[in-house]
């Protein structure tokens, strides 16, 4: 379907996805080998040696466990796609199966890829990740995502092809705009006219969002804005009343629910929270290892974790 209504749609979809599980969400897939259990990675060791392809392997049978454990509880996942390049063509291969699994689920898929270019680069990039390529005649869906991360410090001419394809395909963005780290502020806090640039480009999300409201009043060109820093959050609220979150800082990275209360409306609705180590590691962690002694029941303290999440979400939203 092309025209507004895809983008409305993909938007309506996170949300309704929101309000069904009650839990405002996303688990960060972001895989490392010391969260993969050992009775996994020993089997794809044994079978294809300490090769890419079986780290590869082992990645997408933790991923898959992982989303059988919470698919029923959370609303969407988020796969940040360096911690599969890292290894190559067979890493991406465990990518795009993690991202098709998750949509066989009926999760929306947030492709955490943060890219950004212009002109017949961005194109490419956009096809690949949210379009469709043509060959001679045929299209093909590249990647199963419903939205990816983009930065935009290239500016408006980094964004339009995407919004593009978010048009003809129904697929949604996230941009960059106050992110989680430390040094954020060394770019993102300087002075323009006296302005953050961070609200800058805030303001400029809104923009690029505002004929794409849907009937929550949200726009699918959403904005990354973490929760650790609280501040800049509840004032780029007000600068994108019309725009929703995707709040990555929580839990390992120091954000808190109360800090994070303010990228939500009075309804609860206006964010996305992302946890990755804090649910697809938490087998590892005290809070859980007394009650999960055996390896084998990673995903089930994934799913409890992702229980704690949502309650702790709900005492401040």
């Amino acid at each position: 379907m092309c025209g507004l209504h895809g983008i409305f749609a993909i938007a309506s979809k996170l949300i309704e996805k929101i309000k069904a599980t009650g839990n405002p969400t996303v688990v960060g897939l972001d895989p490392r080998l010391n969260f993969i259990p050992n009775f996994i990675t020993e089997k794809y060791y044994a079978k294809y040696g300490n090769t890419p392809k079986a780290v590869a392997k082992s990645m997408y049978k933790f991923n898959k466990c992982i989303i059988d454990a919470v698919y029923d509880i959370v609303p969407a996942v988020k796969p940040q796609i360096a911690m599969y390049e890292r290894y190559g063509i067979e890493g991406l291969k465990a990518y795009d199966k993690t991202c098709k699994y998750a949509k066989k689920k009926g999760l929306i898929v947030i492709g955490d890829i943060k890219r950004s270019d212009i002109a017949s680069t961005a194109e490419a990039y956009s096809d690949g990740h949210i379009g469709k390529v043509d060959i001679n005649g045929c299209e093909y869906d590249s990647f199963a995502q419903d939205f990816i991360t983009l930065n935009p410090y290239l500016g408006s001419d980094s964004i339009t092809p995407f919004l593009k394809d978010c048009e003809a395909y129904e697929k949604g963005l996230f941009v960059l705009a106050k992110t989680s780290n430390p040094n954020s502020g060394e770019i993102q806090d300087l002075l323009v006219d006296g302005t953050p640039i961070y609200e800058k480009v805030g303001a400029l999300i809104e923009k690029w969002g505002e004929s794409t409201r849907g009937q929550y009043g949200f726009s699918s060109v959403g904005a990354v804005v973490g929760a650790t820093h609280p501040a800049q959050a509840k004032r780029l609220r007000e600068v994108m009343p019309h725009t929703f979150f995707l709040v990555p800082g929580y839990g390992a990275q120091g954000g808190k629910a109360e800090d994070l209360a303010v990228c939500f409306n009075e309804d609860g609705l206006g964010a996305i929270v992302n946890s990755s180590r804090g649910i697809i590691a938490a087998h590892t962690k005290d809070q859980y290892k007394s009650c999960y002694t055996d390896e084998r029941d990673f995903a089930l303290a994934a799913r409890q974790a992702c229980i704690d999440m949502k309650n702790d979400l709900r005492r401040c939203i």
